[in-house]
This record gives C-alpha cells, structure tokens and sequence, in this order.
C-alpha cells in the first residue's frame, strides 16, 4: 500500500501552477491602475478679458495636483495643430507655433511642480478673439480644458462734421475709428433722449478693428445741442462728443479774426486817407514855393527900372 502524497495535491505543484496567472493578474491591475489614475483639467470658469495692445493670462490646472514638467502641454486654436505653444520634452518648442503668435507667447512655470501653468500671449491683436485649447498629456492618459479669450479696445473720440446745408436743413456726419468688436452708435439730444439717424454705417477696417458713421439731418428748430455716442457692447464704455445747433446755423466768430478784420478795414480806409493828406501837403508846399519863387522875380523886376 503506497503512503505516498498523491503529487495533484502537492502544496508546492498548486502555488506553481497558479504563480504565472497571479502575476499576470498582477500586472493587468497596476495597469489598470496607472490608466485609471487619470487627471482632469481646469480653466477658467468665465471668459478671460483683455485690452487691444495689452496682454493675457490663460491659466490651466491639473486635479489632482501633480507635476507637468515631463508632459506635453499645449495650447491650440479650432485644430490641434493651430499651435499657439508648444512644451514637450522638458523645453518650449517653437518651431510648430503659429506664425502670428511668435515671439508674443510664454509658458509661465512658476508652479509647474504643482500641475498648474499659465499661458502669457502679448500685444493682443483682434485675431486672438475667440476660443483655446490647453492640452496636457502624459505617458497613460491626456485631458484638454477649454478658454475664451474676449478682446476688446475703445475707439477714437467721435468727430463731428458738416456735409450738406440746404433750406433750413443740414446734414451732420459722426465718424469713429478703432473700435473693437462691433461697436453701436446713435444720437441724442439734451436729455439723453434718442434721436433717429438717417443712415448708419459700422464696417471693418483693414486692421481688424471698426469703424462707426452715423448721420443726422438737423433743423433751426432741432433741440439746442446734439451728441454722438459710439458704445462697446463689450466693454459697456462709450465716447461721446457734442455740438450746438445754433453753432452749425450761425457759426460762431473768432474775436482774433473779428479784431483782425477791424484792423484791415481801417487800414484800408486810413492808407488812402493818409496818402491823400500827405498829397495835398505836398501839393500844398509846390504851390507855396511857386508863390514864393513869382514874388521874388517881380520884386526884382521893379527894382530894375
């Protein structure tokens, strides 16, 4: 009778057969684990502003907090490849950006260690309106957060001219230039009432930025003074300038011209008044010497007989 072990129930065959799957199942949960610890990340929650000429901050944050400094962070436009930075490798990579955002971009690394990075985009041009992308990724996973950057710019004060004066009637045009986005433009009166305007013109310029022309036909009866406003929607400022009708009927007079005028007219009338005196004078000495010169001749006339 054998007393043996039977070998299929030997403690040290189990452990050797199971040991290949244990530590395959092993490595499918630290996979699983490593790709399962994704991050997610953060913009901001409303847009970010910024001003014609000025610069912005685009912020993005990693949750939970981790380093970045080896993952690959990117910030693009609509497409992946409209870069407007580049950081992979350790280092800012300039070579794929967008020609228009050269030397106007910089990754700021202050907390990079921290998973939280800010992009700074200088000389803000009316093209960088709109929407971005910051894309991090990592050996196992990547997140993507999107931002809106607003550009807004006040524009010139607005210049107010005469185009057309006809039977009571003129024609007032309102010009401004350099705003950005689109901005709204109208007349008021005194009060602040509105007025209607007979045409309105608000079109682009070659710049990217707008420009506002709005008219007005006013009457000698119209309201003592009129404005012109040009608003940004965006910014909710506006510029304003204002003109007196009775100034656009009845011009008002420089004093130094009127003086002026005063001047040459008595000039004009003094140099021939005073050119005739010093005539007659003259005259009046010719006539003398004359008198003189025949009183003499007769006198010596006499005393010869």
């Amino acid at each position: 009778m054998m007393t043996g072990k039977d070998p299929s129930f030997s403690p040290g065959t189990t452990v050797s057969s199971t040991l290949p799957g244990y530590v395959t199942l092993c490595l499918a949960l630290q996979v699983h684990r490593l790709a399962s610890a994704q991050f997610t990340v953060t913009g901001p929650d409303r847009p970010i502003a910024a001003s014609l000429g000025g610069e912005a901050v685009l912020p993005c944050h990693l949750s939970p907090r981790m380093s970045v400094e080896s993952m690959e962070l990117r910030w693009f436009r609509s497409q992946f490849s409209a870069i407007v930075h580049l950081y992979r490798g350790g280092r800012d990579q300039y070579g794929q950006q967008m020609p228009e955002y050269r030397g106007r971009t910089e990754l700021l690394k202050d907390d990079i260690t921290n998973g939280s990075v800010s992009l700074r985009i200088r000389n803000i041009q009316p093209s960088d309106d709109g929407q971005y992308k910051c894309f991090f990724k990592s050996s196992v996973s990547y997140e993507e957060a999107l931002l809106e950057l607003q550009v807004a710019g006040l524009g010139s004060a607005p210049a107010i001219a005469v185009e057309g004066h006809q039977d009571g009637r003129i024609r007032v045009v309102c010009r401004s230039i350099g705003w950005y986005p689109k901005p709204e433009a109208q007349w008021r009166d005194l009060q602040g009432q509105l007025l209607p305007s007979t045409s309105e013109k608000i079109s682009p310029e070659a710049n990217g930025l707008f420009q506002a022309e709005i008219a007005i036909v006013l009457t000698e009866e119209s309201n003592q003074k009129v404005s012109c406003c040009v608003r940004n929607p965006r910014l909710n400022q506006e510029r304003e300038s204002e003109i007196s009708v009775a100034e656009l009927f009845f011009p008002q007079v420089n004093p130094w011209m009127v003086a002026l005028g005063v001047i040459l007219v008595l000039l004009a009338v003094l140099l021939p008044l005073a050119s005739y005196c010093f005539w007659r004078q003259h005259r009046a000495k010719g006539w003398r010497s004359a008198e003189i010169y025949a009183g003499t001749v007769h006198t010596t006339g006499v005393l010869s007989w």
